[in-house]
């Protein structure tokens, strides 16, 4: 017997404290002793059908043979999978966490325990590893074999097509036939053949990884998606068939789904010898009885159901694990049975926080191989599709196994013997929350066990508000300012070439590089003035060298790459970077002009003997004078973007070298949003000036130029004003346009874009988190693409002629939740918080009076965007296959150009939350650049590092003369506070950024900077009322 190596487990490569996996100790206890004595040699089906034997002590309880069986998989997402074995009455149960194994296996040699998936998440998304799909795939692909998952022809070839397009990899229909001939995925295959080849020609390109993802879309919309049937009678005698669900429990008569009874409306389970119980809270518009009744076969089935519907309930409602319940002093009644493990919200919250390294994996029968992805940082539910590496060392699944193409299904299974030593770092389990089930209404809930009825029951289900996946929340890094190569898929925390890390773990945020010593640092503040007139005249220099850079990209590198390729029409390009250059060589020398001001009132030279140099009104309002005779290259700018996007429309070719440029790493905005920055530098401008007149006293020297400047510039933004407003609009249009998928005419005149967000849809599946977009016309619900470019996929459209919006949080029992009524069809959608929803009540109530104003309802509606009339009662009618929905599911294979997978709109995905135009414009004004010192919260010294904050969005430079960002740090959802005392940060002018777990310190030079960071930070991760917001603008005539 050969011995298993050592492995560490996830949590302790995250540095956690040593866990033997049991976490509902109370306060004080300490593990029990890691059982030793007797070993016990116990085989394990895996899902790829080999065999595995692990020998673990007999008196272990189960979860050191589940954690076992995980840790040899190097799976971190083991928690949606069990182990199942026949008992000794033959009845298929699931092995018990709790107790010990020599208690539940009576004859260990001959009993095979399977490996296989138990919990079916209501959306496959939001499984975050390539190798949980892969097992979840495997699943699905014996479910299909063995007759469990039941659905139509078309159905079967497109699941198996997906199948051989993993194992074989693209069509070539000779070897396509010859491995359906040797492998049978179906009992009736035959008859499939070439429907099977047909849709296998259709996923040419598609990795292993994409396959498996596609696998499961299709999969999940079959009504036998994860079922396992329960034989039983009702009441009358009628042979029926009972499962569940991580919706409730289900109702079958053979493969048909007759009834369903959601979570929220199950009051209390119970069973007693061998009836099932299933008690309904009040509801008058029911005709079902207020206790439905169930004939089992016996009481150990009716025992083994309850048992699974009470980890069903638990893992996909419940936020914690459930306390234990304490012993009783004399005697008990009934069973102690309680879900043990993590929810599917430590699961999520946990891969979210994860740090794991990337492993290799083996994929059997598959001639293609993959790596696997473990990120240091959240990926989302995210759920992109991981691309394939082309090497891969056989960790699991059987080594040294062959993986030709035309390998049986049924091969000669494969035994390997792994001993365990048991020890404190055997068990994979990760730290958990403490004891005590919280639901989601922030209600203790009951845990499940049996009461005074001789068998037991499980009382006190409360309608434990049904959370939405929280998906991907961290920051979304980008090594090359924030562009996503074609052939690589981003998580949010990855650059794109999967080289450079995370700010998290980059040697730019991380390492202790080129840290500056206090009494440096202090030092060199001492000699500059403290006037405030001086920091705000810094303030211009700063944010005039990022501006510098930002024409840059288009007067320069931009242009540089269209002077290679002939892609760009001439008339395109003689009003593009004609009207950039004048601008770019003014703008070099005003910051000249600056920057020696600067150094007359830092006395870093002679010239200050020469008299009065403490001032900068005279050098803005020479310079603004200057740009007036640039008015006509301003005015161009918006005539350039609508031609630019135009031609983009209009040809392919360019499309893709514009979508290629994007991706290159100076490229850190999209690309029409710096065709834009001439008009936004107006404002800042302005802003500026408006600060120095403030400060300045009437009759300071430096008081009359200033208001000169003002006068002037001011009257330059109100010209302006106008081509601002409407460029503004156009811009997020057609950057939104990107986003999408399914949309024909999306930028069409009139429609103005309002708020973008991320809202859960209550459906027959629950609350599903879903994209929101709002137009003054229409709103659109997406959910998040298939596609490797991570675009989003819109579901349906509300036209807002007509529709009405209500609170409906005690109708549905769903916190923050709203009914949308159209008039054509109504949806039922719940906010992240109270906050959230009220934005959205009044931005759509806008719309809506907006929309009662116009003439009537628009005409021009979305195309591609299938209506969706379905309400969350009609739950057997939400998930019905159909040709529609294969097709549909077909078409996003497509391949599609690439795409930057850290945009706003994801960022919001990942968040929960949502942004305005209101907040996008605010946001063009409060801008800012300058040098800032970070520190973590575990680090000792402080780093200097170059800033900008624009787009919601902080980017890292080593210093300003760098072309590009290094790493970025969107800020929505984040908070900003100032350090307590408990933090020993004992320095001036630091203010605080944390999200979760993650923390950053950034340290200001002077009050005055470490206000407007302040300021412009606050305006990032908290909106204002739409009110204040609205005055704010008017009163800046922008």
């Amino acid at each position: 017997m050969g011995e298993i190596e050592q492995k560490p487990t996830p949590a302790s490569r995250l540095g956690a404290p040593e866990n033997s996996g049991i976490s509902t100790l109370e306060r004080g206890q300490k593990p029990p002793p890691t059982p030793s004595g007797k070993l016990m040699t116990v085989k394990i089906q895996m899902l790829d059908d080999t065999q595995e034997a692990f020998e673990v002590p007999q008196r272990a309880p189960g979860k050191v043979l589940f954690d076992a069986v995980c840790n040899h998989l190097n799976l971190v997402e083991g928690d949606y999978f069990g182990l199942e074995f026949p008992d000794h009455r033959k009845i298929v149960v699931w092995l018990d966490l709790l107790k010990p194994i020599v208690k539940q296996i009576r004859r260990p040699k001959h009993v095979v325990v399977k490996f296989v998936v138990k919990f079916f998440p209501p959306d496959h998304t939001q499984l975050q590893e390539e190798l949980t799909r892969y097992l979840f795939a495997l699943q699905v692909k014996q479910d299909l074999a063995q007759g469990r998952l039941t659905c139509n022809d078309t159905s079967a070839a497109l699941l198996i097509s997906h199948i051989v397009q993993s194992e074989i990899g693209d069509f070539d229909e000779a070897l396509d036939r010859e491995h359906l001939a040797k492998n049978k995925y179906v009992p009736q295959q035959d008859a499939l053949e070439d429907k099977i080849v047909e849709f296998h020609h259709s996923h040419i390109g598609q990795t292993p990884a994409e396959s498996d993802f596609q696998l499961l879309e299709v999969a999940r919309r079959l009504e036998m998606y994860g079922i396992r049937l329960h034989p039983a009678k009702d009441r009358e005698g009628t042979k029926i068939n009972l499962a569940v669900a991580n919706t409730g429990i289900l109702v079958f008569q053979g493969f048909t789904k007759i009834n369903a009874f959601n979570w929220a409306k199950v009051r209390k389970l119970s069973f007693k010898r061998k009836r099932f119980l299933i008690k309904l809270r009040p509801d008058v518009n029911s005709s079902y009885q207020d206790t439905l009744e169930f004939l089992m076969a016996g009481r150990d089935f009716c025992k083994s159901f309850w048992k699974i519907c009470v980890e069903h309930h638990a893992f996909f409602r419940l936020f914690e694990e459930p306390k234990p319940k304490p012993k009783p002093v004399l005697f008990s009644r009934g069973s102690s049975f309680r879900f043990s493990g993590r929810t599917q919200k430590q699961v999520l919250d946990y891969v979210k926080e994860g740090g794991h390294k990337k492993v290799q994996f083996e994929r059997k029968h598959s001639k293609i191989h993959s790596t696997r992805s473990l990120v240091s940082q959240p990926t989302a539910p995210n759920s992109e599709v991981p691309k394939q590496s082309p090497q891969s060392a056989s960790l699991t699944f059987g080594e040294g196994t062959e993986s030709p193409g035309g390998q049986s299904c049924q091969q000669a299974k494969e035994t390997k013997v792994c001993t365990l030593e048991l020890g404190p770092h055997q068990s994979p389990a990760l730290p958990k929350s403490p004891p005590g089930s919280k639901a989601a209404d922030g209600t203790t809930e009951v845990p499940p066990e049996e009461e005074e009825e001789e068998e037991g029951s499980k009382d006190s289900i409360r309608p434990s508000n049904p959370q939405p996946p929280q998906p991907s929340t961290e920051l979304s890094i980008n090594s090359q300012g924030g562009a996503a190569p074609a052939n690589v898929t981003l998580s949010p925390n990855l650059s794109p070439d999967n080289k450079q890390a995370s700010p998290l773990i980059s040697p730019l945020l991380n390492d202790q590089a080129c840290p500056r010593t206090d009494d440096e640092e202090e030092g060199r503040r001492k000699r500059f003035p403290t006037d405030k007139a001086y920091y705000i005249a810094k303030e211009v220099s700063t944010t005039e060298r990022t501006y510098l850079k930002d024409l840059e990209v288009i007067a320069s590198w931009f242009q540089s790459t269209v002077s290679k390729e002939d892609s760009m029409p001439e008339a395109l390009r003689s009003l593009i970077f004609p009207n950039f250059e004048p601008l770019h060589k003014f703008h070099t020398n005003f910051l000249k002009e600056i920057e020696q001001r600067l150094a007359l009132w830092e006395g870093r030279s002679n010239a200050h003997i020469r008299g009065d140099y403490q001032r900068i009104g005279d050098v803005m309002l020479k310079n603004i004078q200057g740009m007036k005779h640039l008015a006509a290259h301003l005015w161009k700018h918006s005539e350039a973007l609508e031609a630019l996007e135009t031609s983009i429309k209009g040809s392919r070719r360019l499309e893709h070298f514009c979508r290629d440029f994007e991706l290159q790493k100076v490229c850190y905005l999209p690309l029409n949003t710096f065709l834009l920055r001439p008009l936004h530098r107006l404002m800042h401008y302005k802003h500026v000036l408006e600060r120095l007149c403030k400060h300045h006293p009437p009759n300071h020297a430096d008081f009359r130029d200033c208001r000169a400047a003002l006068a002037e510039i001011t009257e330059m933004v109100a010209q302006l004003h106008g081509t601002m407003i409407k460029m503004e609009n156009f811009q997020k249009l057609h950057e939104l346009k990107k986003d999408l998928i399914g949309i024909d005419n999306l930028v069409i005149p009139g429609r103005e874009f309002i708020r973008l967000g991320s809202l859960s849809k209550l459906s027959g599946k629950g609350l599903q988190q879903r994209m929101f977009f709002l137009f003054n016309d229409v709103l659109l619900y997406t959910s998040r693409g298939l596609t490797a470019s991570n675009q989003f996929k819109v579901h349906g459209q509300l036209p807002l002629y007509g529709m009405t919006i209500e609170e409906s949080e005690e109708e549905w029992g769903v916190p923050h939740c709203l009914t949308l009524r159209g008039q054509r069809q109504s949806i039922i959608v719940a906010a992240s918080s109270r906050s959230e929803m009220e934005k959205w009540m009044e931005d759509i109530q806008m719309a809506i009076d907006l929309a009662e104003k116009s003439n009537g309802p628009t005409p021009e509606l979305l195309a591609s965007s299938p209506p969706d009339n379905k309400s969350p009662d009609e739950a057997t009618a939400a998930d019905q296959e159909s040709e529609d929905d294969l097709s549909a599911s077909r078409t996003s294979l497509e391949r599609q150009a690439p795409h930057r997978g850290n945009t706003m709109v994801h960022v919001c995905w990942h968040r929960s939350t949502s942004v305005s135009m209101v907040d996008f414009s605010i946001a063009v004004e409060n801008q800012l650049s300058g040098n800032l010192l970070r520190k973590f919260k575990n680090s000792n010294g402080w780093q200097k590092l170059w800033v900008v904050f624009t787009n919601f969005c902080l980017f890292f430079y080593k210093s300003h003369q760098d072309s590009h960002p290094l790493a970025s740090l969107p800020l929505l959802g984040y908070s900003l506070t100032i350090p307590s005392e408990s933090e020993n940060i004992h320095k001036d002018y630091v203010f605080k950024l944390h999200f979760k777990s993650h923390v950053y310190y950034f340290r200001a030079e002077s009050e005055y900077t470490f206000e407007r960071w302040m300021e412009v930070i606050r305006s990032a991760t908290s909106s204002a009322s739409r009110a204040h917001i609205l005055s704010h603008k008017e009163s800046h005539l922008y």
